[in-house]
């Protein structure tokens, strides 16, 4: 069902939502009917993320599944999609670590036409059952698991791209966050550890044994932490840059096995 209803408006307003009119289109979008509706408007009455409760989010151009429990793609992440994509070549072999719901490795498979070997990994079974979904257009695999012992074993050296959205933000700020996002995102996909960089680290150090001469390692970070996340990089051994967009306001570390 489509169209405005005032009603929906009202409610969304009364909760605080800034875009009210423009949440009320996309929950009419979504439900069957009247009853429906009034359900999903209470969900987000309630502080559930638009996209838990419709069941999808934008990125890229793209319509990616999501639901409740898992981390909803930001917008600023798709300047890590366009410095990756920038970076693998048809027949690529793209691998996207601490996928969540799988958007950065689909939006890059599918900027390249779908020409890319493409690979996602998470912990989070959840994550990876929308993975899977958002990954199968483009035909993509997910494993399950932490970090890299997700992996086949028969990857070890061949990944061209390497690109991670790990959780970093600082353990004492995760109270600080939106409570969309604190209260209704896992923790595994927020918590960085006290400095927010535990999980880059841990990318970093092994990622040179995975990734293929000449291979990049693109992570997001803050332009606070960029500093940090390029030392955790340089540490393992990779030739290092970090880049930047005040648009989006977003900030990649970028690390090169050089070729032997």
């Amino acid at each position: 069902m489509t169209g405005i209803h005032t009603p929906v408006v009202d409610a969304l307003r009364a909760a605080g939502c800034v875009f009210a009119e423009e949440e009320a289109e996309l929950l009419a979008s979504a439900a069957a009917d009247e009853a429906e509706l009034a359900a999903l408007v209470a969900r987000r009455v309630a502080g559930e993320p638009l996209e838990h409760v419709v069941g999808w989010a934008q990125f890229c151009g793209l319509r990616m599944a999501v639901g409740e429990g898992v981390f909803v793609p930001r917008r600023r992440t798709e300047f890590l999609v366009q410095e990756a994509a920038g970076l693998a070549r048809p027949g690529a072999v793209v691998l996207d670590l601490c996928c969540g719901v799988g958007a950065i490795g689909a939006a890059v498979a599918a900027e390249l036409g779908g020409t890319v070997e493409l690979h996602a990994a998470d912990i989070d079974p959840v994550a990876a059952s929308y993975a899977r979904r958002n990954v199968a257009p483009v035909g993509g695999r997910v494993h399950e698991g932490d970090l890299y012992d997700a992996l086949p074993p028969s990857l070890r050296g061949r990944v061209d791209v390497l690109v991670v959205n790990a959780p970093y933000v600082p353990t004492d700020a995760i109270g600080l966050l939106p409570p969309e996002a604190r209260d209704h995102e896992p923790r595994t996909a927020l918590d960085g550890g006290p400095d927010g960089l535990d999980v880059q680290r841990r990318v970093a150090e092994g990622a040179p044994a995975w990734l293929a001469p000449g291979g990049h390692l693109l992570i997001e970070t803050s332009a606070r932490q960029s500093p940090s996340t390029a030392a955790a990089l340089t540490a393992a051994g990779l030739s290092v840059r970090a880049t930047s967009s005040e648009d989006l306001h977003a900030t990649v570390v970028i690390g090169r096995r050089e070729v032997d």
